[in-house]
């Protein structure tokens, strides 16, 4: 993106400062107290901003975030595991409904967009699930494709090697439409769950941008975000290019939180960290 957008502000150059903790909130703490004049920007992601907040681990909410421009979402799909008890979507909810609370779910952290996903699933299906918290993707793909729980949350490009491989079995797509990468693989809305779901990440700054600069970094965002090059190489990388405008971003973001808010208050895990 960097490379990029350079190229798109004649004269600019962009450097990329990795400010790492807190799941992304310090960073993106940091860009939210910059000097709101256009020269320090930060990655807006989905855990940082809409998520974190409501565990009380941020020293900023939403409401402290300028969205400039949605770049790209990560697409969620859950796949069953080796000897599941089901292999389509219909079994898997069929089972639940069944077994309410006995399906293991493995996801890449406890509170994460994966748990959490999966959490709102239950509420909009009618189903309950036992979540099973790992330290990433890939030790929860890898006890999935051992057999050790029953399904597992995961994006597309986090999958493939091992749907590939036979090891898992795609069950539905958090999307309104099939995805490129699993065209066989029903929505869940396609299952007649009324649900979607999916991470993202774009360009923040902080509030108080002059309108002339804002506007100039919204056009050359939006220029960046739509380069044939640029989205190329994001496919290449697994990454779903979304372009969104800053009052579409903002959409998303606040819907989230608002879904993100009800799970987290459900789940007794609303302010614990403060």
């Amino acid at each position: 993106m960097a490379e990029t957008l350079q190229t798109k502000i004649p004269g600019a150059t962009v450097v990329i400062r990795n400010v790492p903790g807190g799941g992304g909130g310090i960073g993106t703490g940091e860009a939210l107290k910059a000097t709101p004049d256009g020269y320090t920007l930060g990655t807006g992601a989905q855990g940082p901003i809409a998520l974190l907040p409501h565990y009380g681990a941020t020293t900023y909410n939403i409401d402290d975030v300028d969205f400039l421009a949605l770049m790209a979402r990560n697409l969620q799909v859950v796949l069953a595991c080796k000897n599941a008890p089901f292999s389509s979507a219909a079994e898997f909810l069929a089972y639940a409904k069944e077994n309410p609370g006995m399906v293991l779910i493995g996801n890449s952290g406890s509170g994460g967009a994966n748990h959490l996903s999966v959490e709102a699933f239950g509420r909009a299906s009618g189903t309950t699930f036992e979540n099973v918290p790992f330290s990433g993707a890939s030790e929860a793909l890898t006890n999935c494709a051992g057999g050790h729980i029953d399904a597992v949350t995961a994006t597309p490009a986090e999958a493939r090697a091992h749907v590939e491989s036979g090891a898992v079995t795609p069950l539905f797509v958090m999307e309104a439409e099939r995805i490129a990468e699993f065209p066989d693989v029903p929505t869940a809305i396609e299952s007649g769950v009324d649900f979607t779901w999916s991470s993202w990440k774009g360009i923040i700054a902080p509030k108080g941008l002059p309108e002339d600069v804002r506007a100039a970094l919204t056009t050359a965002l939006k220029e960046t975000f739509e380069d044939p090059g640029f989205i190329a190489r994001m496919k290449e990388m697994g990454e779903f290019v979304d372009y969104r405008d800053s009052d579409g971003y903002a959409e998303l973001a606040r819907a989230d939180s608002k879904m993100a808010e009800g799970v987290i208050r459900e789940l007794g895990m609303y302010g614990m960290n403060k």
